[in-house]
């Protein structure tokens, strides 16, 4: 997944990041709020993860005024000793889920898989599906009926993407900025050599990763046309 982190404690902010990063997520962090509504603007996130240690009005005013523009972003905010009201207040102000921090990784990383699920329609496990392939978010692997796909972590990335976008065209900016976030950078032929080698994959599985010329990729079933 890509995430926009807002961290408020600058003690926090790498430990986090760096831990959501050798999970396999691209993290994009923010400790002015300002810069961050910037970056939701430019760029296209699959969560949003507000990391407090207090109840900032200040940052979570960005919260607000995202809901406020029918921006729907999955929102997922920590903050630190929070009591009762104030992680109903939270998520009154339209956060998906709020907890009170400090939590452990793996507790983050379920809270976050379960509201991408619920943005993903409500399914009840961390399988997301198309045709015979099944895309497992918590594990960060595939496979086609009974058979593991084997993926680079490349590869891992760029089927994520696809398929939370299943169905609709994704364009080479929106891979780029799922594979490597603002840090880094990939060409348009490092993108069409991960897509080729993908396509690959998936011969003879029944799902189709489709050119849509000058626009972009799309993962639909179906044999290629």
């Amino acid at each position: 997944m890509r995430l926009l982190l807002i961290d408020s404690a600058a003690s926090s902010v790498g430990s986090l990041s760096g831990a959501l990063r050798r999970s396999g997520h691209i993290v994009d962090v923010f400790q002015n709020s300002g810069e961050a509504a910037l970056a939701v603007r430019a760029a296209e996130y699959d969560l949003l993860l507000f990391e407090l240690s207090s109840s900032s009005a200040k940052v979570l005013s960005l919260l607000r005024s995202l809901r406020a523009r029918a921006d729907h972003t999955p929102a997922l905010v920590v903050v630190a000793g929070a009591s009762l009201a104030e992680r109903v207040r939270i998520l009154d102000m339209g956060a998906d889920d709020c907890m009170a921090g400090p939590c452990a990784l793996v507790e983050l990383e379920a809270r976050m898989r379960a509201v991408m699920r619920r943005a993903l329609g409500g399914c009840g496990d961390n399988l997301i599906g198309l045709g015979r392939l099944r895309f497992d978010l918590a594990g960060r692997s595939a496979r086609v009926g009974e058979a593991r796909l084997h993926l680079s972590p490349r590869e891992i990335d760029l089927l994520e993407t696809l398929i939370l976008k299943r169905g609709r065209v994704v364009s080479k900016a929106q891979i780029r900025g799922r594979l490597c976030g603002w840090s880094g950078d990939l060409s348009d032929g490092a993108i069409e050599l991960y897509v080729h080698r993908l396509r690959r994959r998936l011969a003879g599985t029944g799902i189709n990763l489709r050119t849509v010329r000058g626009f972009g990729y799309m993962m639909q079933q179906g044999a290629p046309g």
